[in-house]
């Protein structure tokens, strides 16, 4: 038994190649050359079955560090979409090194194309679920900048649920301004902060769209308690710390 309380044993060379060490061709052969030890003995058959948790295997002289999930945080750019394949466009994938591909990772829901700001990825399909789940209605920050003056109307209106253009009410969102100023062509821009509680299609778009007025600029900062970090460069990514892995129940 595993220190989670069931039996986690797995072929040996499932284990390493799924950690990208090779292929179990490949590892056929690195066993038979004594590059495989467990637990301080040099194992000749990878079809032999371990526990990654608790058996200490090295390959190659190293000590293998064995995990079943990933959790990274991208500061998705505009232009880049939120999926693992196109025939057309780069996706959120091909910002990830190989180190991390071979964990098969997927995006936890999605931002439009061109929008920035917080994406989780991860190959946790039950903390997907959790996170995308419609009856947790787990709150989502964006910032935006928006054509238009902002006002308290509007706050009152996103507070009290928008109806969108297809007749759906949206449910009551939290509409902060921030500022307002005015683009070199005259026209009022206000810079806005919106949390909502629902990941309809493009629906922070659609919901000032709904007021008259149009978004220019979106990124999402946070997705329930996590946020994303500021110091994150657009289009790069890390490990979630153990302190944002207790934050979505993953510590």
């Amino acid at each position: 038994m595993s220190a989670k309380g069931k039996k986690t044993t797995q072929r040996l060379d499932k284990v390493l190649s799924n950690l990208g060490f090779g292929s179990r061709a490949e590892l056929k052969k690195k066993a038979k050359q004594g590059s495989i030890v467990v637990n301080g003995t040099v194992m000749k058959d990878p079809g032999k079955h371990v526990d990654p948790y608790t058996d200490i295997i090295e390959f190659e002289g190293e000590t293998v560090q064995y995990r079943e999930f990933v959790y990274l945080m991208l500061h998705k750019p505009p232009g880049v979409i939120s999926a693992t394949e196109d025939l057309r466009d780069r996706t959120v994938l091909d910002l990830l090194d190989e180190e991390y591909l071979i964990f098969e990772p997927f995006p936890v829901g999605r931002l439009d194309k061109d929008t920035e700001g917080l994406l989780l990825l991860t190959n946790d399909g039950k903390l997907a679920h959790e996170l995308l789940s419609p009856r947790k209605h787990i709150p989502k920050t964006y910032e935006a900048i928006v054509e238009g003056r902002v006002d308290d109307k509007d706050v009152r209106w996103f507070a009290a649920g928008v109806t969108l253009d297809d007749g759906y009410v949206t449910l009551p969102g939290e509409l902060v301004i921030h500022s307002h100023e005015e683009r070199g062509d005259g026209v009022q821009l206000s810079r806005i902060s919106l949390t909502i509680h629902e990941g309809k299609f493009h629906q922070v778009k659609r919901m000032f769209e709904a007021v008259g007025k149009k978004v220019v600029y979106l990124k999402r900062v946070s997705m329930g308690e996590l946020r994303l970090d500021e110091n994150l460069e657009i289009g790069t990514y890390r490990e979630l710390t153990e302190q944002e892995l207790s934050l979505i129940g993953r510590a």
